[in-house]
């Protein structure tokens, strides 16, 4: 354990030196004050609309940026210890391969965690004070259901940008293999699902369709941010699917963990044949 967490602060000081925690900061914290005063500008209303209105847009705003933010800080984490020589001199001391895939793991996940924490945190904070009449206690319940659903679904696709990373051996490959990742789970699957639904003629069987949903992560996140205000009027598209989906929020909150888990830890098994 204590291998593992002298590489995780060894990765979260990169990111402090590199200014990854304070740019992801700014970007959080300046994109939800906009959201939260100007979220509403299109129906001709400036200033702050309501809780639900204000994470449905902080939800659907993150679906583009928690995941290319997630790939671009983590995708060249193990290709670019090999092609800088760096990672056979790791391997020479008494670390594991295993440890070095954690500990660099728990470094990213940090730093897009207290970014994500800081960054909305005072986001929430600065809606406190300038608001007028703010129910505070669902703000800071929405607040932070949407603040720890953010952070799974950036951990889940660091775990994505691993299993890229300790497959391919060059950086560019694996930069465009992110990019691909980012393209299918936020533009293309669930366009993919769409065509899926109108090509089938309602041919699908209609208990199968809602768990297709569960397919990307993105389309959970979402599910979880709108869902728990238990307004399905806001599901469009084919998140409509989502209420019929017999999950619950637990099922949902479940559903991310295993989003997180599942390719770590087959990232894990492909980096333990890896040759060096």
């Amino acid at each position: 354990m204590n291998a593992v967490w002298t590489i995780a602060r060894k990765e979260l000081s990169d990111s402090l030196r590199n200014r990854w925690l304070v740019a992801i900061s700014l970007v959080f914290a300046t994109l939800a004050l906009g959201i939260a005063w100007f979220g509403a500008a299109a129906s001709g209303q400036v200033g702050y609309a309501s809780t639900p209105a204000t994470i449905a847009s902080l939800a659907s705003l993150g679906i583009f940026l928690i995941p290319l933010i997630a790939l671009l800080l983590a995708y060249d984490t193990i290709v670019g210890e090999d092609e800088g020589g760096t990672l056979l001199l790791l391997m020479t001391y008494p670390l594991s391969r295993s440890q070095l895939l954690l500990g660099k793991f728990l470094g990213h996940g940090l730093t897009l965690a207290l970014a994500t924490l800081i960054g909305f945190g005072v986001a929430g904070i600065a809606i406190v004070l300038l608001v007028e009449d703010v129910a505070i206690v669902s703000l800071a319940v929405a607040l932070g259901r949407f603040i720890g659903s953010t952070i799974l679904l950036g951990w889940g696709f660091i775990a994505l940008a691993y299993l890229v990373s300790v497959r391919v051996s060059e950086k560019p490959v694996a930069a465009g293999l992110a990019l691909a990742i980012w393209f299918f789970f936020v533009l293309i699957f669930d366009l993919m699902l769409l065509g899926i639904l109108v090509a089938s003629e309602g041919k699908l069987n209609p208990e199968l369709l809602p768990w297709l949903l569960m397919l990307n992560p993105t389309d959970i996140y979402r599910l979880l941010n709108i869902v728990a205000f238990g307004d399905t009027s806001q599901l469009s598209g084919v998140l409509s699917l989502g209420s019929d989906l017999p999950v619950g929020p637990g099922g949902l909150w479940l559903a991310l963990v295993m989003w997180c888990v599942v390719p770590l830890a087959c990232a894990l098994l492909l980096f333990r044949k890896r040759r060096i």
